[in-house]
C-alpha cells in the first residue's frame, strides 16, 4: 500500500461525500483524486481504469462548470430523471462501450480487460449522468462499483477495493439523498 493509494482513497471519500451533498467543492477535490488514482492504476496496468480517470478529469471539469452556471440568478441545478427511452439508450450505450473497449484492452494486454472495461463503460455513462444531475447516475455507480471491488481485489489493491466498498455504500446514500431533493422540489412546486 503506497502513500498515493492512501491519499487517493481519502480524497475519494471526501469528494463523493461532497457530491452526495451537491456541493461544488466535490469537483476540485475529485480532480485531485482522479489524478492520483489514475497514476496508481497506470502503474498496475489497469489501463481502462487509467483512461477512466482521464475521462473523470474532463467530466469533473465539465460538471463543475455546468453546476456553477446552472440557472438564472445562481439557482441550483435541479436533480432530474431520465425518460424511459433515455434510460434504455444509456444502458445500450454502456453495453456497446463495454464490448468495444474490452476488446481493445484485451488486444493491448491490459490486466483484467473485461472486468476493468465494464467499470470503465458504466462509469463513463454514470459520470455523464452525474454531471447533468440525473438521478440515474447512482444505480450506474452501484453496478460499476460492484465490479470494481472484484477488479481491485484481483490486483491486490485492497485499499482501493475497500474504497469501492465505501463508494458502493455512498452510492446508496447518494441515491436516497437525491431522491429526497427531487421530492422536496416537487413538494414546493
Amino acid at each position: 500500500m503506497s502513500p498515493w493509494e492512501i491519499i487517493g482513497t481519502v480524497l475519494g471519500v471526501i469528494g463523493v461525500g461532497l457530491m452526495i451533498r451537491r456541493n461544488l467543492w466535490a469537483f476540485p477535490i475529485g480532480i485531485a483524486q482522479v489524478v492520483i488514482f489514475g497514476w496508481v492504476c497506470f502503474t498496475q496496468r489497469l489501463y481502462s481504469e487509467t483512461a477512466l480517470q482521464v475521462m473523470f478529469l474532463a467530466a469533473l471539469a465539465h460538471g463543475w462548470w455546468h453546476w456553477a452556471h446552472a440557472g438564472p440568478g445562481g439557482a441550483e441545478l435541479p436533480v432530474q430523471r431520465l425518460s424511459a427511452g433515455a434510460r434504455l439508450a444509456w444502458i445500450l450505450a454502456a453495453l456497446a462501450l463495454w464490448a468495444g473497449w474490452s476488446a481493445a484492452m484485451r488486444r493491448a494486454g491490459a490486466a483484467l480487460p473485461w472486468g476493468d472495461a465494464f467499470v470503465f463503460a458504466v462509469s463513463v455513462c454514470a459520470q455523464w449522468l452525474q454531471a447533468r444531475k440525473c438521478i440515474e447516475n447512482w444505480p450506474g455507480w452501484l453496478a460499476a462499483n460492484t465490479v470494481a471491488i472484484g477488479v481491485f481485489i484481483a490486483k491486490e489493491l485492497y485499499l482501493f477495493a475497500g474504497l469501492y466498498v465505501i463508494f458502493w455504500l455512498m452510492a446508496l446514500w447518494g441515491w436516497r439523498e437525491w431522491r429526497r431533493a427531487m421530492a422536496t422540489k416537487a413538494n414546493h412546486e
